[in-house]
């Protein structure tokens, strides 16, 4: 079986206070927006303590262009891009030259060529390295990106595969949009760039985290739940009130019925490697789930202490249980995003 060999996340330098983001976002609401006394709590009750920024927060009290705010997203993507996946390397004890695979995941701004390609142009890696530039699948891309990772690396028992994930959602604020789902967007969304190297069996292996298996479920007439609308001004964020009663109806049933395809049972996981998403669905999860009071805390901590970094934050999760230690046993890996759509990675966890 393929192995996660390594991980690595970025604290980005222009990380912030929560109280202080809510107080620079309702001096930008406030003259246009008269529900912002009304909505501004909504910042006090996500569970976020800092949130990670790739730029200062003045730079977000200015009205730019779509165009430049993404060409700020190239070029900041491919900068941190490069210091993660460095960093991925030098854990794994790999050379770049030995890296066989390319996954790069986002969903929160444009490139072509895909950033994959600026990478390694910048990093010199090997020009016949195969890569996949996956856009598109939001919040379930770390997971998604993290199966086909593994698939890779599963067919290619030699394989050294590098999984960059990278969203600079606060790039895609849209300055003069009073919409409610922009302001509550402002309260939960941030930066993010984790990397991981994934290595197939032939390589010797001393992290103990085993890929076993991955499931996808896109569910039927829910389109609409979550995603972009793409405007003149760029990406307007379309998320709905009904994620949580979404969760609480459909997870249990997904995972039990994925763990049973492998005999397994929700009792049998030790590690929760989840996607947070926000307070309501972590509590979405708690309430449908019965989970022991702690089995979220690394989910719970990276949310507190990053924000919502989309695809990229179940990588900080899972940096947390390969770094800080985990529980001998199964690790269940999970997202939902765009479609709406369930993800999920079981692991093989051992010291």
């Amino acid at each position: 079986m393929p192995f996660i060999a390594s991980a690595s996340k970025i604290d980005l330098p222009h990380k912030a206070d929560q109280m202080e983001v809510k107080q620079h976002a309702r001096d930008m609401f406030a003259p246009n927006f008269p529900q912002v006394d009304r909505l501004i709590y909504a910042f006090d009750n996500t569970g976020i303590q800092y949130r990670n920024f790739c730029q200062p927060l003045s730079y977000y009290a200015e009205s730019r262009s779509f165009e430049e705010r993404n060409n700020d997203y190239i070029r900041l993507s491919l900068r941190y891009s490069i210091q993660a996946a460095e960093d991925a390397i030098a854990k794994a004890g790999v050379s770049k030259n030995e890296i066989t695979d390319l996954f790069f995941i986002s969903t929160s701004g444009l490139a072509t060529p895909s950033i994959d390609a600026l990478i390694i142009n910048a990093m010199r890696l090997n020009p016949a390295i195969n890569r996949s530039p996956l856009w598109g699948l939001g919040c379930g891309g770390g997971v998604s990106g993290m199966a086909k990772a593994c698939t890779a690396a599963t067919a290619n028992p030699d394989a050294v595969v590098l999984l960059v994930a990278v969203e600079l959602c606060s790039l895609t604020l849209i300055k003069n949009d009073y919409s409610k789902s922009n302001f509550i967007g402002s309260s939960l969304f941030s930066d993010g760039i984790a990397a991981c190297i994934i290595k197939g069996d032939n390589h010797t292996n001393n992290t103990q985290v085993k890929y076993v298996a991955s499931g996808s479920k896109l569910y039927y007439d829910s389109l609409d739940i979550m995603g972009w609308d793409f405007q003149d001004t760029g990406f307007k964020v379309l998320f709905s009130k009904d994620i949580p009663s979404f969760i609480n109806e459909h997870v249990k049933e997904d995972i039990t019925s994925f763990l049973a395809k492998h005999l397994l049972t929700l009792d049998d996981i030790k590690n929760f490697i989840f996607h947070p998403g926000g307070k309501k669905v972590l509590d979405a999860y708690d309430n449908a789930l019965h989970l022991e009071a702690n089995a979220l805390n690394n989910t719970r901590n990276a949310m507190r202490d990053y924000g919502n970094m989309s695809s990229a934050t179940v990588l900080y999760v899972l940096e947390s249980f390969i770094n800080q230690g985990f529980v001998d046993g199964y690790g269940l890996m999970l997202a939902m995003g765009p479609g709406f759509s369930s993800e999920m990675v079981l692991l093989q966890m051992h010291n």
